[in-house]
């Protein structure tokens, strides 16, 4: 098994300013990104650049209020599938991929094979989901879901602080 740890790269305090930044507001021109982390522009942009190429920042996007869409059921599935080849496993999160309600996809251990976060608009949309997605697939053994009655926290910030716990 090979480890990430060989592709990590190292981040000064700047790298870490600009990453809490971005992370806080990834719309900030680079005039008001420059401004907030107390570099120059060309300087900031050279680093931003630096971080995509290197894949730490893997995509800028924006977070959208399920409930202002009509999609407010949160379901939270454990999956455990029949065969747990390293075959049956890659196929099921293949499977997944071009699911629009699935959110996240862990593959993890003990215990279940998958959790799965998916969103969907009420309980139809999610019986549909899990007879397209889950059920409908020959090795799939069980399903489990839990149904959010509340989040009180979602947070999409990685801590960026040093190797010494400081803050950026």
């Amino acid at each position: 098994m090979k480890s990430n740890i060989s592709s990590r790269i190292e981040l000064d305090e700047l790298d870490r300013r600009i990453l809490e930044q971005l992370q806080v507001d990834c719309a900030l021109t680079n005039q008001e990104l420059a401004s907030r982390v107390h570099a120059s522009p060309p300087t900031c942009l050279r680093r931003v650049r630096r971080l995509v190429e290197a894949g730490v920042i893997e995509r800028q996007v924006a977070i959208l209020a399920p409930e202002k869409l009509g999609s407010t059921l949160t379901a939270i599935i454990e999956i455990t599938l029949d065969v747990q080849a390293a075959e049956s496993l890659d196929s099921f999160e293949r499977s997944l991929v071009d699911e629009p309600a699935v959110l996240q996809c862990y593959r993890v251990s003990p215990g279940p094979d998958f959790v799965v976060v998916a969103q969907v608009p009420d309980m139809p949309a999610y019986h549909a989901l899990v007879r397209r997605a889950f059920t409908a697939q020959a090795n799939v053994r069980n399903v489990r879901t839990f149904f959010s009655v509340h989040r009180s926290k979602f947070e999409t910030r990685i801590d960026v602080s040093g190797p010494d716990g400081s803050a950026a």
